[in-house]
């Protein structure tokens, strides 16, 4: 079947909502709380609710002055609605995710709206189809954190941008006010990503128009009232937190935050340059296989002006964040959607020609232009994406075996995934040598890995989720969840998810000692201890003359350090 049929919707906003649901919701319920980031998130959240204060982000007693506020404030009300209507008795997760979904949704529709004036409605909507089904994305609706949010702003600041460059004329005073309030929400979201994505596309077009048409476009966006209404969203929390924390806030976050991962790799996440673009196959499959091919049509239509703008979208920031020490597979998820929308705009262009003859690139200023990439690249682009396929497959399978210890039924979670990998691998490269078919077949057959893995595996594997397990046990122990204020805490495991779950003013302590004196104190305690660390509690206990009562132990695997451990739960 031919691919345009199925993209000549009549209702492009409700198919774009519906794929991406289908494609998003499993696990977005049941997955518990990853560490680090997305706890580390919720808690700051979670204790704004608690405390009124929605200035200060904290992580119990610790200021969290790494990223602003925006984040904070879109998932407050999700949390906040799920406390009220009682579904967040045992404080789940998925309220907190909501503006990840949401926001991965705006993004996808905004690459779909803003895109059509781009590369037309057949492209555009490919294109955003491309973007729902991308790894990265699928997985940044799962995480309450601000990457999907900001993919949202930032989609939305960079489409209207593309408007006024491309029509100027007809760029209108409410599209500039749209333009500068998601240039705010960007910045409140993650700081200086949205502004540097826009301001070097914007200084690259003005380059490379030098001798046409200049700089003379810039002027529809209106800045001189743009700016100030920009200020307005963003000035007031900027100088409300400068003022409650005495300026920490910035000496942490732009000197600590931003400077160690410009300086260096941030918290072990150092990689050279390049290793994003390695990474592209795996972070935007199933769609990897058409981005790829269409680089060099890309490169050769760079004149036209649709083109160089998307060109202009993704170049400089992707030479920044390659330049840049720290790396984490994320990071480029703001370039996504003008490469998704090219390729599309290419493989509705070159369908059917998949390297047997040129096509030419009909624009103004591009002569004879041949779509088809070279026959070695077509090869580079197919033999990435089966690498892509085969990771994610086989790391389905191996997962059980890494975080379970002996072989069990559970081990056969993951030939699902594997199953499922192999089958949208077949399915895209059965559609050769249709690039649109193969694109469009990746998209709607995405699911297919999508439910296995997050839905089914990931959650049931019980030993990959340690802090669930020991809130669980404390329920089990105490009516209230846990033993009274400041009752509980921790030796050897000190990851934000046990905070999230056990309450704010769980301690987390440095060594056993600490935690020995802890449990002799006064009231209802208990302290859960990491099995390398029990001779030494038992001996600081000792001295203590206090004899601990264990009452239960929980296993599992640490993938934040990457080894199993366990926990025994004393109590007195």
């Amino acid at each position: 079947m031919p691919a345009a049929p199925l993209l000549d919707t009549r209702h492009p906003y409700l198919v774009l909502t519906l794929l991406c649901l289908v494609l998003w919701l499993p696990g977005f319920f049941t997955l518990p709380p990853s560490d680090r980031d997305e706890s580390r998130f919720a808690e700051a959240t979670k204790q704004m609710l608690e405390s009124g204060d929605f200035v200060r982000i904290l992580n119990g007693t610790v200021e969290r002055n790494r990223k602003p506020i925006g984040i904070y404030w879109l998932q407050a009300p999700f949390a906040a609605a799920a406390r009220a209507t009682g579904l967040a008795r045992a404080n789940p997760i998925w309220p907190y995710r909501m503006p990840s979904l949401l926001g991965g949704l705006a993004a996808v529709l905004a690459t779909f709206g803003l895109g059509q004036r781009i590369v037309g409605r057949l492209a555009a909507l490919l294109g955003a189809a491309m973007l729902g089904a991308s790894v990265v994305l699928v997985v940044e609706t799962h995480i309450a954190k601000t990457d999907a949010a900001l993919l949202a702003a930032t989609t939305v600041t960079m489409g209207l941008l593309a408007r006024a460059y491309l029509d100027p004329g007809d760029f209108a005073r409410r599209h500039a006010a749209g333009f500068w309030l998601a240039l705010g929400a960007g910045i409140l979201l993650k700081g200086p990503i949205t502004p540097m994505v826009a301001g070097l596309a914007a200084i690259s077009l003005v380059i490379a128009d030098r001798r046409e048409r200049g700089a003379g476009w810039l002027a529809s966006l209106r800045p001189g009232w743009g700016v100030p209404l920009m200020l307005v969203v963003v000035l007031p929390w900027f100088l409300a937190i400068g003022l409650a924390t005495q300026g920490r806030f910035f000496a942490e976050a732009v000197g600590g935050d931003l400077g160690r991962k410009l300086t260096g790799d941030d918290e072990a996440h150092g990689a050279p340059p390049g290793t994003h673009l390695a990474l592209l196959p795996l972070t935007l499959f199933p769609a990897s296989i058409v981005i790829v091919a269409a680089l060099p049509a890309a490169w050769r239509a760079r004149a036209e002006p649709a083109t160089r703008f998307l060109l202009a979208w993704v170049l400089p920031s992707w030479l920044v964040f390659e330049a840049v020490p720290t790396k984490l597979p994320h990071y480029t998820l703001p370039l996504f959607p003008p490469l998704c929308l090219f390729a599309a705009r290419w493989a509705e262009l070159a369908k059917g020609s998949a390297g047997r003859s040129p096509v030419e690139w009909p624009a103004e200023g591009v002569d004879t232009t041949r779509l088809v990439p070279p026959r070695w690249w077509s090869r580079l682009a197919f033999g990435a994406f089966a690498v892509a396929a085969a990771l994610i497959g086989i790391g389905a399978v191996l997962l059980p075996a890494v975080v379970l210890s002996g072989l069990g039924w559970t081990d056969i979670f993951g030939v699902a995934g594997l199953l499922a990998a192999s089958l949208v691998a077949w399915l895209v490269l059965r559609s050769r040598p249709d690039w649109q078919r193969m694109a469009l077949a990746g998209a709607l057959a995405m699911p297919l890995v999508t439910w296995p893995v997050l839905g089914v595996e990931l959650p049931r594997l019980a030993p990959l989720w340690i802090a669930p397990h020991v809130a669980a046990a404390l329920r089990a122990h105490w009516p209230a969840g846990r033993p009274g204020d400041r009752g509980f805490g921790a030796v050897g495991f000190a990851e934000p998810s046990l905070m999230f779950l056990c309450g704010t003013d769980t301690r987390l302590f440095g060594n056993a000692a600490e935690g020995a004196r802890f449990l002799a104190g006064a009231g209802d305690r208990v302290v859960a201890v990491e099995r390398r660390d029990l001779p030494a509690f038992r001996e600081a206990a000792a001295r203590l003359g206090l004899s601990p009562r264990a009452f239960t132990t929980v296993g599992g695997f640490n993938y934040s350090r990457g080894r199993r451990m366990e926990l025994t739960l004393f109590g007195r």
